[in-house]
């Protein structure tokens, strides 16, 4: 059973259903909303521990009502919150997500206590053995940096989901074994676009050669993944599904390839496996209780013809 560490976001979501999103000065009548755990380092944290993974999750949480709902889920989930910390400086992360007719979203991501993670805490997360850390840039820049320098120290790998779009000195991490960017944040890594095959190719080519990773493995929704390194260069297609609420499957892509990666050694395996989960995550509204399970998964590419 693979080991793996997370050092991300751990957010509480409303997630709101509405016909579409307003226009400026437009009210919208909404149709429903609820609150669910979010967060890409949550999602995908949690994610890999419903396909078997051993997860540990290291972040911060306001204390809070929120932060106690937060890490209550994570223990169900039966990730180790050992690494999970609690600070007065500011309030649990928080992100209202506008989830329209078309299965289409927008987020806007209120950070609050994810900022509160502190380069001390980092010797004790590296304290034990994994067999990967997995990180997102929804924590501070300078925080995934430094954990990649002792993850190189441990001779573990980085596997970076380049989220939410930001510059960030992807030539700077350490051990970096897969960097996953989807479409727009590949864009603002590389200045390139990504919207025929040939220009995403140009753009994971740039990566690969800017940041020394093994894989660069672009998330592209309903078009599937770009996968180059390691002697492969293909566009990986999507599964075709009736999308309900695309809020976390990107997060659950990156969680179960990192997985399925660790389990067989396939970066093309692993990428279709992360095609799987994550359209499956797509099919359900809300972030963490669309995750699927590993019997739901195989279940859904047994029946794909996979």
């Amino acid at each position: 059973m693979p080991k793996i560490l997370v050092i991300g976001s751990i957010n509480m979501d409303m997630v709101a259903r509405i016909d579409h999103i307003p226009l400026q000065g437009e009210s919208v009548i909404g149709e429903g909303y609820s609150f669910n755990p979010g967060g890409k380092g949550a999602n995908a944290a949690v994610a890999a521990a419903r396909l078997g993974g051993e997860v540990s999750f290291a972040g911060c949480v306001g204390r809070d009502d929120y932060g106690a709902a937060l890490r209550k889920v994570l223990v169900d989930e039966g990730v180790d919150d050992s690494l999970l910390r609690e600070t007065d400086e500011a309030p649990s992360g928080y992100a209202p997500i506008l989830v329209q007719k078309n299965g289409q979203n927008g987020i806007i991501v209120f950070p609050g206590a994810n900022q509160c993670i502190r380069e001390q805490d980092l010797p004790e997360m590296f304290a034990r053995d994994f067999d990967a850390v997995m990180m997102q840039l929804e924590i501070p820049q300078r925080i995934v940096l430094r954990a990649s320098e002792l993850a190189q120290q441990k001779g573990v790998p980085v596997v970076l989901d380049a989220g939410p779009a930001q510059p960030f000195p992807v030539e700077d991490v350490r051990s970096l074994l897969i960097l996953s960017p989807n479409e727009t944040e590949t864009t603002a890594l590389t200045g390139l676009p990504v919207e025929t095959v040939a220009q995403t190719r140009a753009a994971a080519e740039a990566l690969l050669e800017r940041s020394g990773a093994k894989y660069v493995v672009i998330k592209m929704g309903a078009r599937g993944a770009y996968v180059l390194g390691g002697g492969v260069d293909e566009m990986m297609p999507s599964f075709k599904i009736e999308a309900v609420d695309p809020t976390a499957a990107g997060d659950t892509f990156t969680g179960a390839m990192t997985l399925e990666y660790l389990r067989c050694g396939d970066i093309r395996a692993a990428v279709r496996y992360g095609c799987a989960a994550g359209a499956l995550a797509a099919t359900r509204l809300g972030a963490q209780p669309s995750l699927p399970t590993r019997a739901q998964v195989e279940r859904f590419m047994k029946e794909r013809g996979c």
